[in-house]
């Protein structure tokens, strides 16, 4: 558990599952049903394969479950898009949802590569 308080990825896709369930709170407010249940799917997923992540059986397992957090948190930025061009979210929400997509991408990434060349060297990453 010290681990996790530790790991900013888990501590900031935590952090930002907990905004996208205030965030689809706000939409079933609005009677939005539909964009509302893929956001807060793909949003709350980014952090549920953080944590399988760091459970992982191996290497190749842990660059696994990385990469489908990646997958999520470029969904959940596809939604955040959406909801914003068709005015469900302020431009000021969307900044900051976006923004915390933009850096979990980042971040999931530079873990995924660090793993790759650090454990599969020879192997050659695309």
């Amino acid at each position: 558990m010290n681990e996790e308080k530790e790991n900013i990825v888990v501590q900031k896709s935590y952090a930002f599952a907990l905004e996208i369930i205030k965030l689809y709170k706000q939409l079933i407010e609005k009677k939005e049903f539909v964009l509302s249940k893929q956001i807060l799917r793909s949003g709350t997923s980014i952090g549920a394969n953080v944590h399988e992540a760091v459970s992982s059986e191996s290497k190749k397992d842990f660059i696994h479950k990385l990469g489908i957090a990646l997958k999520e948190t470029r969904e959940t930025s596809y939604w955040v898009r959406l909801l914003k061009d068709s005015d469900y979210i302020t431009q000021q929400a969307f900044d900051s949802l976006h923004s915390t997509c933009l850096s979990l991408t980042k971040i999931l990434n530079s873990i995924i590569l660090t793993t790759k060349e650090r454990y599969f060297p020879n192997i050659h990453n695309s």
